[in-house]
């Protein structure tokens, strides 16, 4: 890939920098406001710690961003075009976007971030092998496709752009710690990562020429398990709770409710809970094993005991109505009478009478589901469910780390997982990327290599013809209901308490409150 410099000449100035230089002493510090959450941070690592890389958007703006509408527009860019053919996407930066040290957001930032994600980051090697060109310009950068991309600026919702000058001597990020401060362009920048606190400190970027927030300092309070981060709301050490494309535990909102401290913002949530089955392996590579599957869950059961009734059964096209092109296939449902008829008549039987069955290479079938600990309750559930039909089904419990590290090695037989909001939209969008094998990322699967899939995803990239767009989201949806590499478990909502002291919160599809919007709208009631 070669990167041109198209009209003006730089000339810079070589000065000893750390990736974090920033300038100027924190204002007051009277008006902070507090997130609890329990998204650990484990490391000082802002490329290769995935929770500490959302909080670190708000340091670091990406290209685009998606409004309260769902609809996708410029944040360091003010606007962008596409070619007709989707292939070269030119970004114009916006020239009121300062970083903290008060030196403007070049083009050459964005071209060495963007570059730095394809090449040296592997959940984004999809954009190193795709980006062909860039061109840069006084006030614009054209990134030049090999195939066509419709999606590119959802896509960079999610690639935070960093100063060039500050991240260019490093030669692998993924191994850079630095506890701060960091260079940021956005309202506020990352300055300190206290591991041992827990603490996240966002300080005002006093070159920050937007919208000028009331707050004058945010810090986010990492907690290592849920019911610490939901204890810390509940005495007041923090003022609003947040987990990435996630709920606050329906159990906790009676009690919050009971304070008269707290209101609630509802969404209904893009993103889903499912049931991942390892495709790269018997029994589960079987569409007929996968259908008796479906229909041994009790999906009831699951919405009553997880989700407290804040969730609905599922349809078999796995995409939730919160999407647009929502196709209405059939529910899923409960019927483990058929689930056993339908594995006796696809030659999985008790041929030894101990309960259990047999695969057709005559060996007991034993299933490992893997899980995160979020996910034990669920798992007991699944599990319970396969062994009342005869599949012997245990279960291996793991932290994020080994997860990621297994579910890439297919090493698992069921995973229980979620998607996020950006997850549902990326790639050919409707959850596409999860399955994808030719998907790279931590949270995706990369199992279904069927040409008809992987050949639906290219036409749904290609085209940007609303009513084809229509017709390819149908035909997934209907390729989902028809071969289910994935079972959705429920549609649920998500639930986000805030102190009433706060007034001004925000919310948008893919980040929920955790948004520039929320930052600079957000002030104390009354001030």
């Amino acid at each position: 890939m070669r990167i041109h410099t198209v009209g003006i000449v730089f000339v810079t100035v070589s000065i000893l920098l750390t990736a974090g230089c920033v300038g100027g002493d924190p204002a007051d510090h009277e008006n902070v406001l507090r997130i609890g959450t329990p998204m650990e941070i484990k490391s000082q690592n802002v490329f290769g710690d995935y929770n500490l890389g959302i909080f670190f958007a708000l340091s670091n703006p990406t290209l685009s961003r998606m409004n309260e509408n769902g609809e996708i527009i410029g944040y360091l860019a003010s606007h962008y075009t596409v070619s007709d053919d989707n292939r070269i996407w030119t970004f114009y930066i916006d020239d009121s976007f300062f970083w903290s040290d008060g030196t403007p957001v070049t083009p050459e930032d964005v071209a060495f971030s963007i570059t730095t994600y394809g090449e040296k980051i592997p959940s984004a090697r999809w954009i190193g092998e795709n980006l062909d060109d860039i061109l840069i310009g006084d006030n614009y950068v054209s990134f030049i496709f090999t195939q066509p991309y419709t999606t590119i600026d959802l896509e960079f919702c999610s690639y935070r752009i960093v100063p060039a000058r500050d991240w260019e001597s490093i030669d692998e990020p993924l191994q850079y710690t630095s506890r701060g401060p960091y260079t940021g362009s956005g309202p506020f920048y990352l300055d300190d990562i206290n591991l041992q606190a827990g603490i996240l400190t966002f300080e005002r970027n006093q070159h920050w020429r937007g919208e000028e927030p009331s707050i004058d300092r945010i810090e986010v309070h990492s907690y290592s398990n849920i019911d610490s981060a939901m204890l810390a709301l509940e005495r007041g050490d923090v003022d609003t709770f947040y987990r990435y494309a996630g709920s606050y535990p329906y159990t906790g909102i009676q009690r919050l409710e009971a304070t008269g401290n707290f209101d609630f913002i509802e969404t209904t949530n893009v993103g889903l809970i499912f049931l991942g089955l390892n495709l790269k392996s018997a029994p589960t590579d079987d569409p007929a094993f996968r259908e008796a599957i479906a229909y041994a869950i009790n999906y009831e059961e699951i919405i009553r005991i997880d989700a407290l009734g804040y969730g609905e059964v599922p349809n078999r096209g796995f995409v939730p109505p919160s999407m647009e092109f929502f196709r209405d296939t059939p529910p899923l449902s409960y019927n483990p009478a058929h689930a056993e008829a339908l594995l006796d008549a696809a030659g999985y039987a008790d041929k030894t009478g101990n309960g259990y069955r047999q695969g057709k290479d005559g060996e007991e079938i034993g299933l490992e589901i893997l899980i995160r600990s979020e996910y034990a309750r669920t798992g007991e559930l699944i599990a319970d469910y396969l062994n009342d039909i005869g599949v012997r089904t245990t279960i291996k419990t793991v932290d994020a780390t080994t997860w990621f590290t297994l579910k890439d090695s297919y090493s698992y037989d069921l995973t229980i997982t979620r998607t996020t909001p950006w997850g549902m939209y990326m790639h050919a969008g409707y959850g596409t990327g999860y399955f994808d094998s030719r998907r790279t990322g931590q949270g995706v699967l990369h199992y279904l290599d069927d040409p008809p899939f992987l050949e639906l995803c290219d036409m749904m990239r290609d085209t940007t013809d609303p009513s084809l767009q229509r017709e390819y989201a149908w035909q997934m949806q209907d390729y989902y209901a028809e071969n289910l590499p994935g079972i959705a478990l429920y549609w649920n909502k998500i639930v986000t308490p805030y102190n009433t002291a706060f007034t001004g919160w925000k919310t948008d599809p893919l980040y929920g409150i955790y948004n520039m919007e929320t930052f600079v709208n957000i002030q104390r009631s009354g001030a």
